[in-house]
């Protein structure tokens, strides 16, 4: 027998605001200070009253459209009730059967260059209050637990898909993909390790029966998975260990309820929490405390404006506009919206969209990484780089002396400038010499003194040009390789 693996993700992202959800406490990650960001209101302490974050609702709002979903005109909040050390007030505000957003989707390409894509949809994205976060003892006496209430109330949209990945890869590569999203659009900075981005993922299999028919097993969720390799860790683990199950005891998803399990990074297992909660088991009912929010349709256009254009457009367009292969487009993509602005700036003024992402994706981005620089901090302009490079495209430059150029530009503190180009190719002598008739006389005079090579190459040893070649760059400083080159082996073919 085969089965197909069926993978639904259900996604938490902390939102960035300077404050949280319902009262003004500050968001800032603070684990070296426990429970100092809390008031009446995030502690849960009687008559305390929530007042909304309309910054939170707004970056909510961006965060749906940006994942092609509906936004409904009106909104309520709900209380879903339940107790965890955590969540002081005994019921998390969160949003059952009327969220801000819903029928959305994501298109995820699972192959580089193949272009394989899956559309991922989006059941509904909504807008909730993150809980804290506990701390167990874990020196194996298991005696103490102790409790963080700083990231309680924080604003968190959590976002639900279908199930329709269909492999742990694919999941990963969704979650990928939407930190791109949304780390582009500003509206989190999905710092997994921080808790900003936070994923559950629920795995069963459909297995194939020999009458052609189907039977899925029993539901699980995985909880709290913090990165992009424990999850597919996780979810390939779920697997084999689902399907050894199914093989000993035949169990079905009507047999047994949704479940629970945690993930254990060091021994790459997954392991029984509790048996899942439903809906009912929430006992959700509307907040009074809160009033519903509308939306008019001017304020959404308004945000799907300030959206512009998001990674999958933009890697599509450098594919087509630049002639860019896939993994440079993703390369320059996944390095964020400023970054992509400094290579267009550097494709335009250049006039070669390759030669810039060749340059952005190895001298860049290895000057960016020992130098612990970003985009922004880098000494060396857009326009700066666009015109050394246009020097190269013009055959002004070899690439070589290019290369000279650039790291001359990076010797110095202050930020580079075009006049710093031309000091330093005049300084050095680093202009390709366009004298025809200087590069001609040296390739006499090289194929003059020295017979044996000239012999080889006329008797088929094609490798014998590469010392003559190396005797002309040298007599003519400053000569372009590839024209002494042609010139050179047009001479000994004559």
């Amino acid at each position: 027998m085969s089965y197909d693996v069926i993978i639904g993700l259900e996604v938490h992202v902390q939102l960035q605001t300077v404050s949280k959800i319902f009262c003004g406490c500050s968001t800032a990650f603070n684990p070296d200070q426990p429970n100092v960001q809390t008031c009446p209101v995030c502690l849960g302490l009687p008559g305390a009253l929530p007042v909304l974050n309309a910054e939170a609702f707004r970056l909510a709002v961006k965060t749906a459209l940006a994942l092609n979903c509906q936004i409904a005109g009106f909104t309520k909040w709900d209380r879903k009730q339940y107790f965890y050390p955590d969540l002081p007030k005994g019921y998390q505000i969160s949003q059952y059967d009327l969220p801000f957003s819903h029928d959305g989707h994501v298109d995820v390409v699972t192959e580089a260059d193949g272009g394989a894509v899956r559309r991922v949809r989006i059941l509904r994205a909504h807008l909730e209050e993150d809980a804290g976060k506990n701390m167990h003892d874990e020196s194996g006496r298991g005696r103490d637990s102790l409790v963080d209430l700083n990231r309680a109330g924080t604003p968190l949209v959590e976002i639900v898909t279908h199930p329709d990945l269909r492999s742990a890869e694919e999941a990963r590569l969704f979650l990928q993909d939407l930190r791109l999203l949304l780390t582009d659009i500003g509206v989190s900075d999905c710092n997994m390790q921080e808790g900003s981005l936070r994923c559950d993922a629920n795995v069963n299999l459909h297995v194939h029966q020999p009458d052609g028919s189907k039977v899925a097993t029993p539901i699980v969720e995985v909880k709290n998975i913090n990165s992009f390799r424990f999850t597919e860790q996780a979810i390939l683990h779920e697997v084999e260990r689902q399907w050894e199950l199914y093989q000993k005891t035949k169990q079905t998803i009507k047999d047994a309820p949704k479940s629970t399990r945690g993930f254990d990074p060091a021994r790459g297992v997954t392991y029984a929490m509790r048996e899942k909660e439903e809906a009912a088991d929430y006992r959700y009912f509307p907040d009074p405390d809160l009033v519903p929010v509308t939306v008019t349709d001017e304020q959404i256009a308004t945000l799907r404006g300030e959206l512009g254009e998001l990674p999958a457009a933009r890697r599509a367009r450098y594919r087509d506009q630049y002639q860019l292969s896939a993994y440079d487009a993703g390369v320059i993509i996944d390095q964020g919206r400023e970054y992509s602005r400094y290579f267009e700036v550097v494709a335009e003024g250049c006039g070669d969209g390759k030669q810039a992402a060749n340059w952005l994706t190895q001298d860049v981005q290895r000057e960016l990484n020992e130098r612990g620089l970003t985009i922004a901090t880098f000494p060396v302009p857009a326009d700066v780089l666009a015109d050394l490079l246009k020097r190269v495209t013009n055959k002004q430059l070899t690439i070589k002396a290019a290369r000279e150029v650039f790291g001359a530009l990076l010797e110095g503190e202050e930020t580079a400038t075009t006049a710093r180009i031309e000091a330093i190719v005049a300084e050095r002598g680093l202009a390709i010499v366009q004298d025809d008739g200087a590069i001609d006389a040296a390739i006499a005079d090289v194929i003059a003194r020295n017979p044996k090579p000239v012999a080889d190459f006329k008797a088929g040893k094609q490798q014998a040009a590469g010392a003559l070649i190396g005797q002309v760059m040298r007599a003519v400083k400053g000569a372009d390789p590839q024209q002494v080159r042609e010139r050179l082996i047009a001479k000994l073919s004559e």
